[in-house]
Formats: C-alpha cells, structure tokens, sequence
C-alpha cells in the first residue's frame, strides 16, 4: 500500500515495505581458503606427553597416596582378569563331587590334594577332613567369602577413586599449560604448545575417567557379585559332605 502526501502525490514506500529480493548466501573466501590451508587432524594433533604424563602420572600418584600401595598394585593386577569368564559354580563342584566319590570308595585321607584347584574346596575339604562339624565348615566358607569380597571392594574402591580424581588430574594439567602459556605470551611461537597443553590434559582426563577407570570399576565390581554368588551355592554341598563324614566311621587308606 502507498502513502499519498497531502498534496495527492504519493510517497515511495519505507524501507520496510520495500521489497528486497532474496540473494543467495555468498561463502567467505577468507574462510574457505583458511580451511583449504589448514593442516589435516590427525592422531599427532591429540599427543601431548606433558600433558599425559600429568593425567596419568598423577592419578596414578593420587591412587597410590590414597590406601596402602598393596591396594594399587592389586588393581593394577585385577586388569588381567577383565577378560576372564566369571567364576563358574560347576567346575569347583566337580571337584568337590570328585572328592567326595574318592572319599566314600576309600577314605578321606585317599583325596589327591592337588587335585584340588579351587582354594575354597581346598580349605573345607581339609576342615571336613579334620573332623569339622557342618556349621563349621559353613563358617569357614563364609570366612572365606568375606575375606575375598573385602579384597575385591579395595581394588574397585581403587578405580573408583581413580576416575574420580583423573578429572582434577587433567584440571591441574590445563592450569599448568596457561600458566605457561602466559609466562611466554612474548614469545608466539610456544604460545601454541603451552595451549595445547591445556586443553589435551582436560581431554585426557575425562577419556582417563570415562572410558577406561569407570567402565573397569563397573565391571570388576559385576564379577566379584557373580563369583560371590556362586561361590554361596558351595555351602549346601559341603554342609551334606561334613555331615556324612561326621557320622561314619573313618577307615584308613
């Protein structure tokens, strides 16, 4: 719609109504050609060793200062174990089956030791052996199924507390690499290295976390549940086995 002076002429529309054609968005030259010239990423780009060294070196520290160092030893141990199948009821119950055929035919004394891989089996069947009572040997079992959770809990509660501290780890790398990076601002050419540093420690520190203390925290804590569970259904069978050699009369071999 025009507007008309009050003279009767009519005015040219505002710049509002105007009707501006639509042009096609032009591409930045600058930015196309310093895309073009920039250096391809790759695996080099994300190594820094001040930075890594910082992250896992202090984590490491940290996880050593924080309990006795038998504790960090033993979680670095447990990563062998990650790739293990869980602790299967069957194979000690065989062996327990096996020792106890040998000891109906013949006698308690005719068992073979080592044919007794599982410690568990091996330490009842040395109390049923020493006349233990079945509450006894049910004791002694669950003695020994506490001792190994509690061993089990310290090395989780080691990688627990590793991904909780290598976040702070890649923190104090990232203060270290702006102190540096201000420290020589007269100086361009380090101010890139100092930079990356920085940033690489922060990075760092949350794959150190996230994808390799947290996840092996999570699944040694799922295999010590599995094995603790399993290990419960060896008290009836050993309770049965106690008993029976209780009451009969013993022969030698």
């Amino acid at each position: 719609m025009r507007l008309r002076h009050p003279a009767g002429k009519a005015l040219p529309p505002s710049g509002n109504q105007r009707c501006r054609p639509n042009r096609p968005h032009r591409r930045d030259p600058h930015l196309a050609r310093l895309l073009l010239s920039s250096p391809p990423m790759t695996l080099d780009t994300f190594l820094d060793p001040l930075a890594f060294a910082i992250v896992v070196g202090g984590t490491a520290i940290v996880a050593v200062l924080r309990g006795p160092a038998h504790d960090a030893a033993n979680a670095a141990r447990a990563l062998a174990v990650l790739w293990r199948a869980p602790f299967d009821f069957g194979p000690a119950r065989a062996e327990l089956a096996r020792a106890e055929r040998v000891a109906h035919d013949k006698s308690l004394l005719a068992v073979d030791p080592a044919l007794l891989r599982d410690p568990d089996v091996a330490e009842g069947f040395e109390a049923v052996a020493a006349g233990a009572a079945p509450d006894q040997v049910e004791a002694l079992l669950n003695r020994l199924r506490d001792a190994r959770a509690t061993r089990h809990a310290a090395v989780h509660g080691s990688w627990v507390a590793a991904a909780e501290t290598a976040p702070a780890m890649g923190m104090v790398g990232t203060l270290i690499g702006l102190v540096a990076m201000f420290r020589s601002m007269n100086d361009p050419a380090t101010i890139g290295g100092a930079m990356a540093t920085a940033l690489l420690a922060t990075l760092y520190g949350a794959l150190l976390a996230n994808l390799v203390c947290a996840p092996v925290a999570a699944r040694l804590r799922r295999m010590s549940q599995l094995e603790d569970e399993a290990r419960r259904a060896l008290v009836p069978p050993f309770r049965r086995f106690a008993a029976r050699e209780t009451i009969r009369p013993r022969v030698a071999a």
